[in-house]
């Protein structure tokens, strides 16, 4: 049988990449790797690894990648594909993270957002590609179940139940203020999945990442996933700057857009919660469970909206705090399961 290894050292040959010098970069949260790739000239390009016997693939990242580049935004070029093993060479963006930059520099922070909203009301003008999944209600309900099975579970509360109640509470609210999924939604749209590219003009100053799980749903997700950051603090301030900032640019109902925005930040956050607590108790990442606390006060504030009041009360009893024990107490299951 072939090693991985052998296979990513043909893959690189037949392209002419066989001697290249290799580093690690950050991945996601998947089972995708990442290498930088750097000729003797100087040429560099990014070895994405998607190894299919780990439920990866590389074609909706591709499909997605010339889709955006056709728009005028800077996703990654391909310069090569094996689909069948799960192999790619992309273009390297750098290293220049929004999120490095603005800890570097906090006066970056308003104009680097600003241009990360208007990639998105560019997107908006457009129609999303065909074939995509969609985040309707119930999908949108269904995707807050692991802050019930992961997280209430892993404080060692009975979570079932009121995951039911919840569900009968927070489905209707979604269905009569979210609407029909029509919007392409990048997902995971935030300042350490975005590039800053100077030497580019427009749009194509914002380098975008991590696209691959790209949905069709509605305006305000990624504008949620770029504002309320599960990574870092973005201050109130240019949280609401950037919203009235895209509402200038966009041809909405700034009243019905808050609200979709209100509750998809509640959505998102809750999920969120419930997605950190799996990646330490089952995959044996740790460092997830630090970022609950910000994930859970952000979904406090949200759940304030009048609207959530019925499941805000609901959770006021079902879901516990991030306490310095809780986290704790997930810590240590975490270090119980063996890492995949």
């Amino acid at each position: 049988m072939t090693s991985r290894t052998d296979e990513i050292a043909d893959f690189l040959a037949q392209n002419g990449w066989s001697n290249a010098q290799k580093a690690p970069l950050a991945g996601d949260a998947s089972a995708r790797r990442y290498e930088r790739l750097t000729m003797f000239d100087g040429k560099k390009a990014v070895l994405m690894d998607a190894p299919p016997e780990a439920g990866q693939t590389t074609a909706p990242f591709v499909d997605m990648a010339r889709h955006l580049t056709a728009l005028g935004v800077s996703a990654p070029d391909i310069y090569a594909a094996d689909m069948q093993r799960g192999l790619l060479l992309i273009e390297d963006l750098g290293d220049d993270l929004f999120a490095r930059m603005v800890t570097n520099n906090s006066q970056l922070e308003r104009p680097l957002y600003e241009a990360a909203a208007d990639v998105l009301t560019t997107l908006h003008k457009y129609p999303a590609p065909t074939g995509l999944a969609t985040m309707d209600a119930q999908t949108l309900r269904d995707m807050i179940e692991p802050v019930f099975s992961w997280y209430v579970a892993g404080a060692d509360r009975e979570w079932q139940k009121p995951w039911k109640i919840f569900q009968e509470e927070i489905h209707p609210i979604l269905a009569e203020h979210i609407g029909a999924p029509d919007t392409l939604v990048l997902r995971d749209y935030h300042a350490e999945n975005l590039l800053w590219l100077p030497d580019r003009q427009g749009i194509a100053r914002v380098g975008v990442l991590d696209f691959q799980d790209a949905l069709l749903g509605h305006r305000a997700y990624d504008l949620v996933s770029l504002l309320q950051d599960a990574r870092r603090d973005v201050p109130q301030e240019i949280e609401h700057h950037i919203k009235a900032h895209f509402f200038q640019a966009s041809d909405i109902d700034p009243e019905a857009f808050d609200i979709a925005y209100s509750l998809l930040g509640a959505q998102r956050n809750l999920r969120i919660i419930g997605v950190f607590a799996r990646l330490c108790m089952h995959f044996g990442k740790p460092h997830y469970v630090d970022m609950i606390p910000r994930v859970y006060d952000l979904a406090m504030r949200n759940l304030q909206h009048p609207l959530l009041k019925g499941p805000a009360e609901i959770l006021s009893s079902a879901l516990p705090a991030p306490t310095p024990d809780l986290l704790e107490n997930l810590k240590a299951k975490c270090a119980t399961v063996p890492t995949p």
